[in-house]
């Protein structure tokens, strides 16, 4: 293998796929990234694998010898990105031999060079390629909103399972993404609509009536590349572009133009979310988002000093919400703020980090705060744009 690429190439890329190598591999190849380069297509890919969530991502080079290899991932990452900015020259010395030396690759820079001990890729897992399921083709920015708006109601405990994952619904013309961790629920609806032609309408269809969990990590990895694909096509064309979503028993494949994830999807039921969500509700508050999130940013900081639990009293009178914390031996804190109250006063509490987590995420100027009872599951969502539901379970009030 002989290649030219630049730097920032080589770099940014390493830099993706780098997130997926596992800390402490199952089998040493897995601590490699795997390195193709094609003389056909002058391009190069590289990709990594835990066994469970893969990446593979590709850019443009002056290949002149086509080869693959492995090498460690961290190592590489660590000696490119100090690289200078300009062209690297990348070359096997030991492809295709069997000797217990193994691979070494020289990266050469105008800076001078470094070699680098590899493996063979033979014994590098191949990623999972879905021939026979669905297809669906979603627009990227209706999965950033989505992705948004759910990642961060998501379970970090992985004995739960099911809840470290966003459960998404194809819907007709919608997609719907949900997630819980036992203490609050965020439900968004985003907009299945993306300009494709006639066949992949027909395979997009196939797959609106279907339900999967996919893991967190995976879908955080996916939100940052798409993050990282929209601003660069705003600053060219500035449109949107659609992301095939291939479907099997157990797997899911998500490719973009140069990219490719592959993750294992989440077995069990998820929640009846759904019948989690109050239909009716005896007070409702209308009040600006960002007056709030920045009250609460004030006052946590003695809440975070205690239990985090910051007290509401709704002021139907007065029409305002006060905000206050007891923080024994410490202190205490007290803010107040205007709303436009329906229905009687009310004093309830709430986890700080949950309500403040929902409250960046919701996004909308104002917000209306929906509840019955202070011991009863409260909905904040957004006033215009974003579809968002976002339920939070307030915390039981010491007398």
């Amino acid at each position: 293998m002989k290649l030219v690429c630049s730097q920032n190439d080589l770099s940014t890329n390493l830099s993706i796929v780098g997130r997926v190598v596992p800390s402490r591999p199952t089998h040493p190849v897995l601590a490699n990234v795997k390195l193709e380069a094609n003389q056909e297509t002058q391009r190069v890919s590289l990709t990594a694998f835990d066994l469970s969530l893969g990446i593979q991502t590709s850019f443009p080079a002056q290949v002149e010898e086509a080869g693959i290899l492995t090498l460690p991932a961290k190592l590489l990452n660590d000696i490119v990105s100090r690289l200078p900015d300009g062209t690297i020259t990348l070359e096997d010395e030991g492809a295709g031999e069997t000797n217990s030396e193994g691979i070494i690759a020289t990266l050469t820079s105008t800076s001078g060079s470094y070699k680098v001990r590899g493996m063979g890729a033979e014994e590098f897992p191949e990623l999972p390629v879905i021939e026979n399921g669905e297809t669906a083709y979603l627009p990227a920015a209706a999965l950033i909103e989505g992705l948004r708006g759910s990642l961060f109601a998501t379970s970090p405990d992985e004995t739960k399972q099911v809840l470290t994952g966003v459960h998404l619904t194809f819907q007709q013309e919608a997609i719907e993404f949900a997630a819980t961790d036992g203490h609050r629920l965020s439900v968004v609806q985003t907009s299945n609509q993306s300009e494709v032609d006639e066949d992949t309408a027909v395979s997009s269809a196939e797959a609106n009536k279907r339900e999967i969990t996919i893991p967190a990590r995976a879908l955080r990895e996916l939100e940052r590349m798409l993050g990282m694909r929209q601003s660069a096509e705003a600053d060219s064309s500035g449109k949107d572009s659609a992301i095939a979503l291939h479907l099997d028993q157990g797997q899911v494949v998500f490719e973009l133009a140069d990219q490719r994830i592959t993750s294992r999807t989440l077995e069990g039921q998820f929640p009846a979310y759904r019948q989690l969500i109050p239909q009716k509700f005896e007070r409702q508050i209308t009040i600006e988002r960002r007056q709030l999130l920045n009250s609460l940013e004030r006052i946590a900081v003695l809440a975070d000093q205690k239990n985090n639990i910051v007290k509401f009293t709704i002021d139907s009178s007065n029409q305002k919400i006060s905000l206050s914390v007891e923080a024994q031996d410490v202190g205490s804190g007290r803010e107040s703020l205007p709303a436009q109250i329906a229905g009687n006063s009310l004093e309830i509490a709430f986890n700080v980090t949950y309500l403040r987590d929902g409250l960046k995420a919701l996004q909308s100027s104002e917000i209306q705060i929906h509840m019955n009872t202070g011991n009863s599951p409260v909905i904040l969502t957004p006033l215009g744009g974003l579809k968002m539901t976002y339920l939070v379970m307030p915390v039981q009030l010491r007398v």
